[in-house]
Formats: structure tokens, sequence, C-alpha cells
């Protein structure tokens, strides 16, 4: 007789349910250090922004499709918390994660020079998306500049802690 098959256990194999675990322990982490923590630390009026680091690692690790997919949930429940967002960071944390990935993929190594050189491009994207969200909303004034260019230089010493998990749980 052939071998049964045991369809449940393959299904369950096939999900990756560890992974997935890791990965929402990590977004709520995330979330809570964004949220709880950071919102505490200022440097000359500016708070530092992990979530995009985290998505720059995800996209890395995970791929463009995932890492996308990732985002995208960590994005809606960044959007929630933040009082001024409603749509922001649920288009704009895809989109990091999306070419992330993509140029993990093609272009650069998965290493930490490279995680924090992509870091440093999605730390002054998303700020500079925020300075032109809140351009749209109220008049320009040349402090948003210096606004966009402190909150992405002090984004990155934080940014070293969104790194380790995904690159750990990979190798």
């Amino acid at each position: 007789y052939p071998r049964r098959r045991n369809f449940v256990r393959e299904f369950f194999e096939q999900l990756y349910i560890r992974r997935i675990l890791q990965y929402i322990l990590y977004m709520f982490l995330s979330l809570v250090l964004q949220n709880m923590i950071f919102t505490q630390v200022r440097l000359f009026g500016v708070h530092p922004m992990v979530l995009p680091s985290v998505c720059v690692a995800v996209g890395m690790f995970l791929g463009s499709t995932w890492g996308a997919a990732f985002a995208l949930v960590m994005g809606i429940f960044a959007d929630m918390a933040f009082v001024e967002n409603t749509l922001l960071f649920t288009l704009l944390f895809p989109t990091i994660a999306f070419f992330s990935g993509f140029v993990c993929q093609f272009f650069v190594n998965r290493r930490f020079f490279a995680f924090m050189g992509l870091s440093l491009v999605a730390a002054f994207g998303t700020a500079v998306v925020q300075m032109v969200a809140t351009f749209l909303g109220d008049a320009w004034s040349p402090v948003m500049l210096k606004t966009v260019i402190l909150q992405t230089l002090w984004s990155l010493p934080p940014a070293v802690l969104a790194y380790f998990p995904p690159a750990h749980w990979i190798s």
C-alpha cells in the first residue's frame, strides 16, 4: 500500500508557524518601542523613528512580497497609534519594505553595513514624506528641513536594534 500522507502536518510545516510568531512578536515589540519609549526620548525636540528600519530589515530578510505584507500590517497599526496620520504609514512602510527586498535581491548584500545605508535612506524618505504631508496641511517653514535632518540622524542609533532579530532568524 502507498504510504498515507499527513496533510494537516504538511500544511502547518509549510506555514512556518514559528517564523510567523517571531515576526508578530518583532512587530509588536517594535511598535511598543516606538510608541512608548521613543516618544519619551527627544533630541532638539525630535523623536527617533525606528519603524522604517524595521521595514528595511523585514524587506531584506523576508523578501519583497512578504516584507511588504508585514510592513502593511505594521503600517496600519502605526497609523492607528499616531494621531496625525491616517494612511501615511500604511502606504509608506510597504513601499520601503518592497524596495529594500528588491534592492537586496539584486544589488546589495544582506549585511549590517548595507542595512544601515538602506535605513538611512528609509529614515530620510519617511521624514521627507512626513514633511510634505505637514506642508500640504499647513504653511511651509525652513524649520521643517532642520527637523527632517535631525529626525533622520536621530533615527540611526535605534536602527541598530532593528537589524539583529531578523538576521538571527534567517541564519
